[in-house]
Parts: structure tokens; sequence; C-alpha cells
């Protein structure tokens, strides 16, 4: 007879599971030994955290299940805000979270922590299997609410449970249901209705929109609708896009950002965009999303319907008027091509002055392969990366603007490097986000996961400064004294090099990407760049003004002009 602890490495096994991240603990000893004697493979990380941001990584990028577990206490709760990145990027995962033995709940026994509490706000399934008879039953439909409601769910196991011999039980299993939804014939001539009326048509897509790139594309064509798209979607609507203005927000460009403002019917699909203020003021807005409780929660809607996009778009097709004035597309098209050409002039090499650090990234994404996965840590990596890596339709990335945690970038790139063994996997962290996470560097030489993780090196939690800048306040606390990241990484075992000098930057890059195994480069870029947005309002350009002021009355000069030589 299995015990309760095989009976789940069973399960999730035949649900698609095939790596399980943690780190090994005394009550998790009987699922540890279970997953030893399955097809699952165990990948130990040296924090738990990274074993949850590279669990999601591996689940969202692959659309299969992924698991994570950890040991009673600290271990399961380690997990945390990994799993909180997880669940809000929608990734499918697992977590068994050991428990102390029943007998002693609620002694305040050590290390005993009510994880149901902890876990409920960021998961989609939270339960403890209380008897031996629950096991396959519970973690069937802990697997099945992952996949089916994407997100996380968790499995809290006591470790005098996870021992028992599990009785026979029915043979519960986990089912993949895909169901093709779209909208009503009605609610598809209502939005018929109100893009054939719009004289200046805009479409908004979000991660939502992934597999649905030739559908939305084909619609743009028909309303000459420049798109707009979120962060998320890049990957699914940047390429071979004749219509694509770029995105809107802080991170945005002028074409992104103006067309949104501007537009006099906007069509919203599989988007969640939260800031208010980027939307239209005066527009008639059409909403399609898979999730009811996202219709009309950011900006009110006129139609808002629940659908899969690509089906929803199919659809739709037909019933769409082809219009022939392309004005409003073509200067909406136009301003994004302005931004973008604007914004690859930092994109350079400047004799005497210090590493763009956009430069830095224009090299990464001319050098890395055609279907390279890049994750980025929150902050300015992120920016560069949306701005200056391309998407083709075989990239993909990682980013964490929905959580905005720092640190997600080298773990998640564990997760995608081990999903995906034959594939390049670049990781551009921030010095600040590396050495939260530095550890785990371990983890890609325990495991050979052979990631490349280059560090844009400014010696500063440089958005958070440039944060209290426009604020008007003089940067506090943001100071990193970092050591040589390239002779750490060197000394854990990784092929590593410090760069300096914007001329070493381009050959340093191609070894870099060209190395077999885990690389690491050190680039040292400019503090003082700006992340410029879309447009400067009068209280930005205050704010930085005023910062200005005070920096040169508390005789930070220097700063000053560093910070217009390096933007100016």
């Amino acid at each position: 007879m299995a015990t309760v602890a095989e009976v789940i490495v069973e399960t999730l096994q035949a649900a698609g599971v095939k790596h399980c991240w943690g780190v090994p603990g005394d009550t998790l000893n009987y699922v540890t030994d279970a997953i030893r004697r399955s097809g699952i493979k165990w990948v130990h990380v040296r924090h738990e955290e990274a074993g949850g941001f590279a669990a999601g990584a591996e689940a969202l990028l692959t659309g299969d299940l992924t698991a994570c577990a950890g040991s009673c206490g600290p271990g399961s709760l380690h997990f945390i805000n990994g799993l909180f990145e997880s669940h809000r990027n929608r990734a499918p995962v697992v977590l068994i979270a050991s428990q102390i033995t029943s007998e002693e709940r609620d002694f305040d026994f050590p290390q005993e922590v009510d994880f149901e509490q902890i876990y409920r706000s960021c998961s989609v399934f939270c339960s403890e299997i209380r008897s031996p008879g629950q096991a396959r039953r519970k973690t069937a439909m802990a697997a099945q609410a992952a996949l089916a409601k994407r997100g996380v769910a968790v499995l809290i196991l006591p470790v005098d449970i996870s021992q028992a011999k599990a009785p026979d039980e029915p043979p519960f299993a986990v089912h993949h249901a895909q169901p093709v939804l779209r909208p009503s014939d009605s609610e598809l001539d209502r939005i018929a209705s109100v893009l054939n009326a719009g004289q200046k048509v805009a479409i908004y897509g979000g991660s939502g929109c992934q597999g649905a790139h030739d559908e939305i594309v084909a619609l743009a064509a028909k309303l000459k609708a420049p798109v707009a798209h979120t962060s998320r979607a890049k990957d699914f609507l940047e390429y071979d896009n004749l219509y694509n203005v770029g995105m809107t927000g802080m991170l945005g460009n002028a074409g992104g950002y103006h067309t949104l403002r501007s537009c006099d019917t906007l069509l919203l699909l599989g988007c969640d965009f939260a800031w208010r203020q980027f939307y239209p003021d005066k527009a008639h807005i059409v909403q399609v999303d898979i999730d009811p409780t996202h219709l009309g929660r950011r900006h009110p809607v006129e139609v808002g319907v629940v659908g899969d996009i690509k089906a929803t778009i199919a659809a739709l097709l037909p019933k769409i008027a082809e219009k022939s004035d392309r004005e409003y597309l073509d200067d909406c098209v136009s301003r994004h091509a302005k931004a973008f050409e604007t914004l690859g002039k930092r994109a350079t090499a400047v004799e005497g002055h210090k590493i763009h650090p956009q430069y830095l990234a224009t090299l990464i994404d001319r050098h890395a392969a055609a279907d390279a996965i890049f994750a980025a840590d929150a902050g300015s990596p992120t920016v560069w990366l949306l701005r200056h890596v391309k998407a083709n339709g075989r990239r993909r990335t990682l980013i964490s603007l929905t959580h905005g945690t720092m640190a997600n970038a080298m773990p998640q790139a564990l997760g995608a490097q081990r999903a995906f063994p034959g594939r390049q996997v670049i990781s551009m962290s921030g010095d600040g986000g590396l050495a939260m996470m530095l550890g785990d560097l371990l983890t890609a030489i325990q495991e050979n996961i052979p990631i490349k993780v280059v560090v844009f090196d400014n010696g500063a939690l440089g958005f958070v400064e440039l944060e209290m800048k426009v604020e008007g306040l003089l940067d506090a606390y943001t100071d990193l004294k970092n050591p040589d990241f390239s002779r750490v990484a060197e000394a854990i075992g990784f092929h590593a090099r410090r760069v300096e000098r914007a001329g070493d930057l381009d050959a340093a890059v191609r070894d870099w990407l060209a190395q077999p195994g885990p690389a690491l480069l050190d680039v040292v870029t400019s503090r003082m760049e700006l992340v410029m947005p879309p447009f400067i309002g009068a209280q930005q350009a205050f704010g930085t003004a005023l910062y200005s002021a005070k920096a040169m009355l508390g005789g930070r000069a220097g700063d000053v002009w560093d910070l217009v030589t390096e933007n100016l």
C-alpha cells in the first residue's frame, strides 16, 4: 500500500508535473523520497523564494503544471513572495507545504504556521489534507484548480499524514478542460456596431491576446486601427504588425500614449491595465476578457463581454465593415516610429561617458538567439528590456509588473532554462535585485543550469532614486556598495567578466552569450541615466528642477552635472 506522499506525487506526475522546486527538510522527507523514485525531477534551490519564482516561470512559459515543496514553518513560508509573483502572473503552480504533526497543532509548537491564512490571498486553492483518505482527491482538486483558474494551489500536508498508508480511493484525476468561449451573436453585433461607427478606433491588447496575433492584425487592417499593447503582451502583438504603436503608461512611448488618449473608440482585448490616467477621457470603450470580474473595473466601459480573444475576434471579423481612412492610423504609427528613433539615440557608445544601459540592452538584443528567453528585474532593467529588445514571435520575456517585486529575474531564468534546456535564457538583473538572491547563483552550478546573467551595475536602487528626484526629493538610502560581481560569480563557478568601458562591451557580450555553461557579465552603467516617460508633465518637470536646486544647495553639484551631461 502506498504512502500519502507517494499518492500525492503520483497524482501530480499524472497531471503533467515535470519538476519540483524546493529545499529538503525533515518534515518533507517522505515527499522528497517519493519524488526521488518518480519521474518528477527535484530541483534543489538555495532559497525557497527562488523556487517560487522559478516554478512560476516554468509554468507560465509552458502552460503546464509545476510544483514546489517546502518543509514546515519557515521552509514553506519562504516561498510566499515567489509564489505571489507566480499567482499574479496566472501561472499554474502547486505548493506542497509540509506541516507539523497533527497532534501538536494549535499548541504554539515550534515552527507552527497557519498556512491557510497566509496563502489564501495568493492562491486559487488552499486546503489541508486532514486524513489519508483525502490525499488523492485533494491533490487532484488542487492541480485542477491551478490549471483551470491559472494560479497557485497550496496543499498543506502534516508530516504524520504524509507517512501514513493511503487507503484505496476512487480514481480521482486531473482533467485539462479547454473550452472555446466567445460572446453571443447579439453581443458581437453590439461590438461591431460600436466599432463600425468609430472614426478613430484603437485596439489595446494585453496578455489575453496570446495566440491571437493574426486575428488581431486582421481586425486592425479592417478598422485601420493602431494597436497598442501592455508590457505582458509585447511577445504576442509587437512582431510582424504594421499597426503596432507600442505601450502606453510611464514605461511606454509617445505613440502608444497618444493613441489611447486621442481615440474616440477603444477596444480592450484581454488586458487589465491598472493606471486609469492613461485611458481616454471621452471615448466609446468595448472590453473583451476571459474573466468577467475584469470587465469595467479599471475604467467604465460601454460594452463588456466574456470571451477568449482568438475565438471572439474570429467571430467578430465578418461583422466589421472595412474602413478606408488611414489618417489617424498613419499619425499614430508615425509618432511611434519617431519615439523609437529618439530612444535609439541613447543606445550608443559615447567616448568619455559611462556606459548607457540602453546600449547594453541593444547589444544583447543584437547578439541573442532568435528564440531566446529574457527575464528582467523590476525597475530599470525591465524598461531596457521592453524598449530595446525586439519581439519576433519566437522570443519570450518575463517581467514583474503586476506584482512589481525586486529580484525576480535570475530565479525566473532558472525556471525558464530548466523548462527549455535547449534555448538561450538571459537574466537582465539589477545590482540590487541580484544581490537579494545572490545565493541562488549556486543553484545554477549545482543543477548545471546554463543561464546567462548580465548585471546592470549602477551602484544604486536606480528606479527608486529616479522616483525620489521626480518628487523633488534628494535621493536617500539608495546607494549600493557592490562587490565586483564577476569575481563573486567566478568563485561560485560561473564564467564571468566585468566591463567598465563601452568600447569593450560588444565583444564581451558576444563572448558571454557564447559560453556553454552558466555565465555572468558585470557591466558598470551610468547611475544618472533617466527613464524618460512618454510625456513630461508640469509636476515631473517641477520635481526634477526642485531636486536639482536642493542638490546644488546641499553641495551635490557634481550629481546635477552628471545628470545633465549623461542625459543631455
